[in-house]
């Protein structure tokens, strides 16, 4: 194998098109791995997007993917398969075999695992939804339900309080609240149901049928789903992940490896395009500082700091 690129990106989400736009514009050839649709594909509309709010998904990804054209950046409609250590960099397979790279930037997202209610999945990104700030407003009008219970459940349904005027707490079976946090629903009218859930129906909006025969009618449904890891290859190289599962990153992108960088949900930002395309920025910008610093030192030069200079002036 010949050393085919300076950077592999593995997801082609917010995170890791805007990683391969600033390296691609800091002249780094770049291989960008696309292993399929956004994680919201099935969203819409995608809102709190500067200048592209309520773009779909689809359409933003599709965007994202033109602005690569003038630079050196490789796209690969293909997940990244395997992952190593090779010499002073990596080795990535993909379905189209071997390349490699002097850094690796992972950008490959999370996955969503939702309760096992029937019904449910089917309607995911339709009529039941994960974020106020992305579909609150757009059901700003709708008679809205909460499924969750203890301490998340109850801080969703606050939040979504706060964008329409019904709203009702589904805890799905025994709710694990506090008595202060049944106060605190009375007090902003959410109603609490403890029945358990058996599925979900309707075509518009959202039926929840109960275990004891009843139903609920609803315009639309919130949840907090637990989620995991997109990719294991972070975790086969050695990268350490949090009690969430998610990669444990510097403020930069770096991961406990070295040479590896991850942005976007998989790391931990905050969960919105806008924040996961600012962390692969971040982490473009990072990596490509050191890949400068390897390079001038490869032709004898350094960084080096002017004799009575502040410490802090000139950090890149």
């Amino acid at each position: 194998m010949t050393r085919d690129y300076d950077v592999v990106i593995v997801g082609a989400g917010p995170a890791g098109l805007t990683a391969a736009l600033t390296l691609g514009g800091a002249e780094r050839r770049v291989l960008l791995l696309d292993g399929g649709p956004p994680r919201n594909a099935r969203a819409t509309a995608a809102h709190n997007v500067f200048t592209r709010d309520g773009c779909a998904p689809t359409d933003l990804k599709t965007l994202g993917l033109h602005d690569l054209k003038p630079y050196d950046v490789t796209v690969l409609h293909t997940p990244a398969r395997e992952a190593k250590p090779f010499e002073d960099g990596f080795a990535v397979r993909h379905d189209g075999g071997w390349a490699r790279a002097r850094r690796l930037l992972f950008a490959s997202g999370v996955r969503d695992k939702l309760p096992h209610i029937p019904g449910l999945r089917e309607r995911w990104g339709l009529s039941v939804h994960h974020c106020p700030y992305c579909d609150g407003w757009p059901n700003r009008d709708a008679k809205l339900g909460v499924l969750g219970s203890h301490q998340e459940g109850h801080h969703l349904a606050l939040n979504v309080r706060a964008w329409v005027e019904e709203v009702s707490l589904l805890a799905d079976g025994p709710d694990e609240l506090t008595e202060e946090q049944r106060e605190d629903l009375q007090r902003i009218d959410v109603p609490l149901y403890t029945q358990p859930v058996v599925r979900i129906s309707g075509k518009d909006g959202v039926t929840v049928h109960f275990r004891n025969g009843k139903c609920l009618d609803l315009e639309g449904l919130f949840l907090n789903p637990t989620q995991v890891q997109n990719s294991g290859l972070p975790a086969t190289l050695g990268c350490e992940l949090d009690a969430k599962s998610r990669v444990t990153v510097s403020e930069n992108g770096m991961t406990s490896v070295r040479g590896i960088w991850a942005a976007g949900d998989m790391a931990g930002a905050p969960q919105y395009v806008t924040n996961a395309a600012a962390s692969g920025m971040t982490a473009a910008v990072s990596l490509n500082t050191t890949l400068i610093h390897e390079d001038v030192r490869a032709r004898g030069a350094a960084f080096h700091k002017s004799p009575h200079e502040d410490p802090q002036v000139g950090v890149a």
